[in-house]
């Protein structure tokens, strides 16, 4: 595996794991356990791809992979055209009540396999170049036809293409309407404007509005409107669909009474848009923990939402179906702790110089110790483990290996679980004192 991998896409993953954060790109990599789920995924994808649009929501405790999951998903999408977008649910920065602000989340996020956040503005242009095609392969004449012929036959092709978006947000159509002209004349600061605008950036210079006659900002009914007409340049732009991540869904459960209501309500609002059939494209994932699914503070308060996430998980979780509308991870064990520090092991190992020592020196065995020392220090909950596990994997162990020739794990390094380096939810694990640090020899007794 490791042998065939690149020397920039090997480092985006280990420099990420260095930082104990999960990698935005290469989770293929690291995935363990996942293949249940990979027929199921691809099926939806598939039907999203089609035009339809799909709804799912992962569980998992803390430390079961939720973010691994998504992102993971969402680097498969890409590989097969899709876009993709990862919005942070946040009481301050973006409250989901506020669907405005999420929509601004997503155009600032959106990436596809060749363009990193934010794509917002080269889909825009890759969407005006597709259209001026396709105008031109339906009339051949237009090749050599004055720009007021070839404005006529794009501005109908748009109208056409959005006309579903049309009746719904006029706006929104009026706006790519006035910011083709912009390109096509060379108007950078209008063009610039609009496009901040359709981005639903707030703020935007009025002259740019005016220019395409457009006024006001985007407000939370709207946006599910410009929701849709994202998903339709999108599509004209070449990619299948969106598959947009809304991520720590769960701190809604800390907010206040009313606000959570609400954010619950624009929930059940996006699902049942999904169910209407009015955002084709669109493949939308939120992640939750339990709790949030199930207590008194969670989607229970809504009932149509939480009679819309209902799903059976009495039964052996052997037998969950991937296909429901609810999915759980359930998290790592030893066995599967190990294996994932394999695969780093051995992906790192390929892009060292040293790596016949690297692969000799952390062995198998030495991984598994690892793995067991580490969810020790942190009260034996292997699941609230990885992020700790594989940043002293690579940062404590296989970097040294890699530098100093006389490095011995065994002999040399002691684990240390400093409070400052751990999360909330991994101190509470780790049923912590005020200690600066916790020493765990891992020598050998010889």
């Amino acid at each position: 595996m490791a042998g065939a991998v690149s020397n920039r896409r090997r480092e985006e993953v280990i420099g990420a794991l260095r930082r104990g954060t999960v990698p935005e790109s290469g989770l293929d990599l690291l995935a363990v356990g996942l293949d249940r789920f990979s027929v199921a995924l691809d099926a939806e994808l598939a039907t999203v791809a089609g035009g339809g649009a799909m709804f799912k929501a992962v569980r998992g405790e803390y430390g079961a992979g939720k973010t691994f999951f998504t992102r993971h998903l969402a680097e498969r999408a890409m590989r097969q055209g899709f876009a993709t977008a990862e919005v942070q649910v946040s009481e301050t920065e973006t409250p989901l009540h506020r669907l405005e602000t999420v929509y601004r989340r997503i155009t600032e996020s959106l990436r596809t396999s060749s363009m990193p956040p934010s794509a917002f503005r080269p889909v825009l242009d890759s969407w005006l170049f597709t259209l001026e095609s396709d105008a031109i392969a339906a009339d051949p004449s237009l090749e050599h036809a004055d720009e007021a012929s070839v404005t006529q036959a794009v501005n109908a092709l748009l109208e056409r293409r959005l006309a579903s978006v049309s009746s719904r947000t006029p706006v929104f159509a009026q706006a790519l309407r006035g910011y083709r002209t912009a390109v096509v004349s060379g108007d950078v600061a209008t063009a610039d404007g609009l496009a901040a605008w359709m981005g639903g950036q707030p703020q935007v210079a009025a002259s740019a509005k005016r220019a395409a006659g457009i006024r006001g900002e985007l407000d939370h009914f709207g946006a599910m409107g410009f929701l849709q007409g994202l998903l339709a340049v999108l599509r004209d732009a070449g990619h299948p669909g969106l598959v947009l991540v809304l991520d720590e869904v769960e701190t809604l459960q800390r907010v206040r009474g009313d606000v959570r209501d609400k954010a619950f309500n624009a929930l059940r609002q996006l699902i049942d848009e999904i169910d209407s059939g009015r955002l084709p494209g669109l493949y939308l994932l939120v992640t939750g923990t339990p709790a949030f699914y199930e207590g008194p503070s969670g989607v229970a308060r809504l009932a149509p939402l939480a009679q819309r996430l209902a799903t059976d998980f009495a039964t052996d979780a052997r037998f969950d179906n991937p296909r429901a509308v609810q999915v759980r991870l359930p998290g790592f064990d030893h066995d599967a702790l190990v294996s994932l520090g394999v695969k780093v092991r051995d992906l790192y190992a390929g892009g060292s110089a040293a790596s016949a020592r690297v692969t000799s020196t952390v062995d198998d065995a030495y991984v598994a110790d690892l793995a067991t020392a580490v969810a020790g220090r942190l009260g034996g909950r292997v699941g609230v483990a990885p992020r700790v596990f594989l940043k002293k994997l690579v940062a404590d162990v296989l970097d040294r290996v890699d530098q100093f020739e006389d490095f011995d794990p065994r002999a040399h390094y002691a684990l240390t679980v400093g409070v400052d380096e751990l999360t909330t939810e991994e101190r509470v694990a780790r049923g912590g004192s005020g200690l600066d640090g916790i020493d765990l020899d891992l020598s050998d007794d010889d």
